[in-house]
């Protein structure tokens, strides 16, 4: 076995492999960027190098310096996690030229399945069923608008280098094809360095189940069941389960024979997963589903998978780069019970899943499972810790399994209850109104089923008057017995013969929240505006909160509610701040722009494309008027910079 290795990669995956590399004695090397000097898995690593400055290019992305920091501290091999440079086969061809190993397969059978297009092609020739559409060379939009027609609206475009949804878009009208394509092809050369597309035939109830493979240098390849990626939203995972719901044996023996069938094409060695496109239309068919795309590394929802399995994959990657053989053989892979993994993110769901950042000034998971089932979580950030705006937003993966679906389903509700995190906006109640969703729930999912509910499953209920006045109470330094919190709350309110009120002001969006907090008889009270007009009384709620610098939050289930606590002291008006302005919903790059100085806009134009963390978002005007100022493009902007300035009505 390795004494040490180095992980070429950051945040949850890191320290994923650095718990199965200590747990094996294996050594570990981490690698960190500027931006992830004080990460976690720099902590917890035995060793760790700085590569470079926060951008991915200058740093996670930078093989060179990677391999250098692995031959400076004596590391034997390089597992890649995923992401980054795990499936770049010039990288894996570096690492074997510098006398290292590679934990992850060859850099032939990267090539093989890199690109969409090509890797169809081979499956095709190896008997596996791949879904229809144009896999070809030629890239012109006459020839691509043309093949679309050919195979029929709606079409998918699909960068042909890379995944995660990125350079992907579903194409309903033959009008909207030369559009989409721009924007698919601007996505994909930003992520991949490659804006080459293909074309597919748009699945009408798309489900996407994968299947785990893993294979050794001796041969050997053998599948460790399947997991259903079908909850989804832009074409990225949100929910994984294993195994996969309404499967039937039938279908299970057809795919996996498929996928270790892909895998033996190009002698696979290492984790890999095949990935199906199946028609859930009449049920899960075996002459329904279709090779999509092969990952060859280590994918975000394993957890799963090692819960239906006790595989430790990580265990098993270091063992066969290292190489031994495959230490199970297939009629020894068992599956046992049911599994789901929730993917906890920084993004505001009610706006369209917009990437946040933030501190994380408060994060608790609960960690005391239900009788007969159990709980992961796997993270990468401790509370303290920001939300850079260079990577992937991700908070945790939270991970759970039972003896069977509907337990499995129960106790990830009760996980995504109980998590409490303050100070970066996240996709918690997102998640929680999904697992509870009525068809989620039964097992009647498809790649849709997010966007079709999706006002639904991200709607923010206004918080209760019971939960203003919780946290009316906790600003004002009180206890519900009219304690003090503090020493200094101890003169709150005081009058010489009389207890005066203490006057509570909040703010919960641009809604302002007056309240008074007194003491009578022992015991504390809130009063509250009504819409009468009139005071109510109220009992406050017994909810669990967390106070952050000059925020207050709230929590309600999954729900979390963060209200500012204004600071009487500061009057300075925020420049811009009116009707009259756009402002950047996230640290981004203009990266198009789409109208000009002096144009008359309506509501709902689309004035600008913001690209952020490898995703395009498009900025509409939020009401009709005309421009003044408008954000260049190729500029770099802050978080709630001012993208577009409006001309006051009736001015010039």
């Amino acid at each position: 076995m390795f004494k040490k290795i180095l992980i070429a990669n950051r945040g949850e995956i890191a320290c994923r492999i650095i718990r199965t590399a200590r747990r094996m004695g294996v050594a570990t090397v981490a690698v960190y960027s500027d931006a992830d000097a004080g990460a976690m898995h720099v902590a917890m690593a035995d060793e760790a190098v700085r590569i470079g400055p926060p951008p991915v290019a200058e740093s996670y992305l930078d093989g060179e310096r990677i391999v250098a920091a692995a031959l400076m501290t004596g590391a034997e091999a390089i597992h890649p996690g995923y992401g980054f440079l795990s499936e770049n086969p010039d990288f894996v061809d570096r690492v074997v030229n510098a006398g290292l190993i590679f934990i992850g397969p060859s850099a032939t059978s990267i090539r093989a399945m890199g690109l969409k297009d090509a890797a169809k092609r081979l499956m095709e020739k190896a008997g596996v069923p791949v879904v229809p559409g144009y896999h070809g060379e030629a890239q012109d939009i006459v020839l691509l608008a043309s093949k679309a027609t050919e195979i029929g609206f709606p079409v998918l475009i699909k960068a042909r280098a890379g995944g995660g949804g990125r350079g992907m878009r579903r194409v309903e009208h033959a009008d909207d094809f030369a559009e989409a394509l721009s924007s698919a092809r601007r996505e994909a050369k930003a992520a991949f360095g490659d804006d080459r597309v293909l074309v597919e035939k748009y699945v009408e109830k798309p489900r996407h189940i994968e299947v785990q493979v893993f294979g050794d240098n001796y041969g050997n390849v053998v599948h460790l069941f399947e997991r259903d990626c079908s909850a989804q939203r832009r074409h990225q995972k949100v929910i994984e389960e294993a195994p996969a719901p309404g499967m039937t044996e039938e279908m299970r023996a057809a795919m996996t024979e498929a996928a270790v069938t892909a895998a033996k094409a190009i002698s696979y060695s290492g984790a890999g997963t095949i990935e199906f496109i199946v028609d859930a239309s009449q049920g899960l068919r075996p002459d329904r589903f279709w090779f999509m795309e092969m990952n060859t590394r280590l994918q975000v929802e394993h957890p799963v998978t090692e819960m239906i399995t006790g595989v430790d994959l990580v265990e098993w990657q270091l063992r066969v780069a290292c190489g031994e053989a495959l230490p199970m053989r297939q009629d020894e892979i068992m599956l046992d019970g049911h599994a789901f993994e929730a993917r906890l993110y920084a993004e505001d769901a009610a706006k369209g899943f917009l990437p946040a950042t933030g501190t994380l000034h408060h994060l608790w998971f609960p960690d005391e499972p239900a009788a007969g089932t159990s709980l992961r979580v796997e993270t990468g950030v401790r509370e303290g810790d920001a939300i850079s705006p260079f990577y992937d937003p991700m908070i945790a993966k939270l991970v759970v399994h039972g003896p069977d679906r509907e337990t499995a389903l129960d106790a990830l509700g009760d996980m995504l209850a109980e998590t409490e995190i303050a100070g970066s906006t996240v996709n918690t109640a997102f998640l929680a109104a999904l697992a509870a969703d009525p068809d989620f729930a039964s097992g009647d999912v498809d790649t849709g089923l997010i966007l079709a509910k999706q006002d639904a499953l991200t709607a923010i209920p206004e918080p209760s008057k019971e939960l203003l006045a919780a946290a009316a109470l906790a600003v004002s330094g009180l206890s519900d017995t009219g304690t003090p919190d503090d020493p200094w709350s101890a003169l709150a309110g005081y009058a010489h013969f009389h207890t005066t009120p203490k006057r509570i002001a909040l703010r919960y969006g641009e809604r302002e929240i007056k309240a008074r907090v007194g003491i009578e008889a022992g015991k504390a009270f809130v009063e509250l505006g009504g819409d009468d007009g009139r005071a109510h009384r109220l009992q406050p709620a017994m909810v669990n909160l967390a106070r952050w610098p000059g925020h207050i939050s709230v929590f309600d289930g999954a729900m979390s509610y963060s209200f500012t606590v204004p600071d009487p002291l500061d009057r300075a008006q925020e420049a811009g701040g009116g009707a009259d302005s756009l402002r950047a919903p996230m640290p981004g790059l203009v990266k198009l722009v789409r109208a000009a100085v002096g144009d008359t806009v309506a509501k709902g134009q689309p004035l600008l494309v913001l690209e952020a963390m490898k995703m395009e978002h498009a900025i509409a005007a939020p009401h009709d008027g005309v421009i003044a100022e408008i954000a260049t493009e190729g500029s770099q902007v802050t978080d709630g910079a001012v993208l577009v300035r409006f001309a006051e009505q009736g001015g010039e």
